[in-house]
């Protein structure tokens, strides 16, 4: 088995006690836990990488996995048929075997026709583009569904919104270290110092998570990286975080204007849980950037940061305005497919062996706090006030709905 490379042997130790089989009695309940193949072509994550299914399997529960699934994430049908799953020809078979289906795109009109009633649902929701006949849908089959943007700690962070920040704040620093280079139009320099020549100036606007990673992964660069944010505590903490290694600057017009005139890259990272990010760099600041330099807005899914901004693709990630590089990638953490389908891996282990040992999804949903804030749907009732406004439906409590009984 492939231990993901933080890896090696302290995740292996780590890892060890889950795949242990319990004895013959203690398995409250053997879950038939469904993972499909993507349907978005610009998906390439799967939401269960093959020691995951070891884990599961070896705790007493059966794992269907639709044909390919993995393919995009480097990992084949073999892998997964060797850690315990069942290899499912179809959708069709999939869904009508499992009672637990786990995806990372929420279910397209086609697959919602393949679930059945009273099943389990745990994947993104993406609120841009749900609407209340997909909602009513779920609950017409009385579907419990729990949505990765929901699902809280006890401390109040979003584990796996917080993993796929982490990626993104990454993967926007090693994606505008490719933009800067000649071959692509950009200026032609490395974000790190050499001898005799300063490094490069990164700007980022937001520092929350992906602000954060941006920064880290500017810093191992060798960059000079300089923190917006409106947020007064959120840079001291960052300050604090990287041992005053970066410039931190409160986000107003004046800062941000000066700092982007100077800057090789600009990394859009602010972003409001519910609202649109906010609108921080015009057009007009964008035209006295220096030819060649590069932004990358982050956040475009819930609107940029940047006015030039729009959303591009994997297929065609980029557009020059104003002889500024714009990359305006939704969903960033794809492109890392076997990196974020292991860091899915990790945050969903756990919940599903809970819902295992606790004997039904019920129980599971009273006892684990994460699993029932993630619950947007209910059997036939909508159980998130936050949806439940923005579409005009009535919604019921979630804790009322499991103490009834119904």
């Amino acid at each position: 088995m492939e231990i993901p490379s933080i890896q090696g042997l302290q995740i292996e130790a780590a890892l060890r006690p889950l795949e242990q089989r319990k004895a013959t009695g203690e398995q409250q309940r053997r879950l038939r836990i469904g993972v499909p193949n993507e349907a978005d072509n610009e998906e390439r994550r799967v939401s269960l990488a093959p020691y995951a299914v070891r884990i599961l399997v070896a705790n007493g529960h059966e794992v269907f996995i639709q044909a390919g699934a993995g393919a995009q994430a480097n990992f084949p049908d073999m892998e997964y048929a060797e850690a315990g799953a069942q290899i499912s020809p179809s959708a069709e078979d999939l869904y009508a075997a499992t009672e637990l289906v786990v995806k990372v795109f929420p279910p397209r009109p086609d697959e919602l026709a393949l679930m059945q009633e009273r099943q389990t649902l745990i994947s993104a929701l993406h609120l841009g583009g749900i609407t209340p006949d997909y909602l009513q849908k779920l609950m017409d089959l009385k579907v419990t569904g729990i949505g990765f943007e929901f699902i809280t700690d006890a401390d109040g962070t979003l584990p796996i919104v917080r993993m796929m920040h982490e990626i993104s704040g990454v993967m926007a620093i090693q994606t505008a270290a490719r933009c800067l280079e000649s071959s692509t139009g950009g200026r032609g320099v490395v974000l790190g110092g050499i001898s005799g020549v300063p490094p490069s100036t990164v700007v980022i606007l937001g520092a929350g998570v992906v602000g954060e990673w941006a920064a880290r992964t500017a810093l191992g660069y060798g960059a000079h990286v300089i923190v917006f944010d409106t947020d007064l505590p959120a840079l001291r903490s960052l300050e604090h975080y990287l041992d005053r290694r970066i410039t931190t600057a409160m986000a107003n017009e004046q800062y941000v204007s000066q700092a982007v005139q100077s800057a090789d890259v600009v990394i859009g990272a602010m972003m409001s849980v519910g609202q649109r990010s906010p609108m921080l760099i015009t057009e007009e600041m964008v035209r006295a950037m220096r030819p060649g330099s590069v932004i990358v807005d982050v956040v475009i899914d819930q609107g940029g940061c940047v006015e030039t901004s729009h959303p591009t693709t994997h297929a065609e990630p980029t557009f020059v305005l104003h002889d500024v590089i714009h990359h305006c990638v939704p969903n960033m953490p794809s492109n890392a497919a076997r990196s974020a389908s292991y860091a899915l891996s990790n945050v969903l282990v756990p919940y599903l062996l809970d819902i295992g040992e606790t004997g039904s999804i019920n129980d599971a949903l009273w006892t684990n706090i994460s699993l029932r804030t993630g619950t947007y749907v209910y059997r036939r009732h909508l159980t998130k006030k936050s949806l439940a406004v923005m579409f005009g439906m009535p919604h019921r409590d979630i804790e009322l709905l499991i103490a009834s009984g119904i």
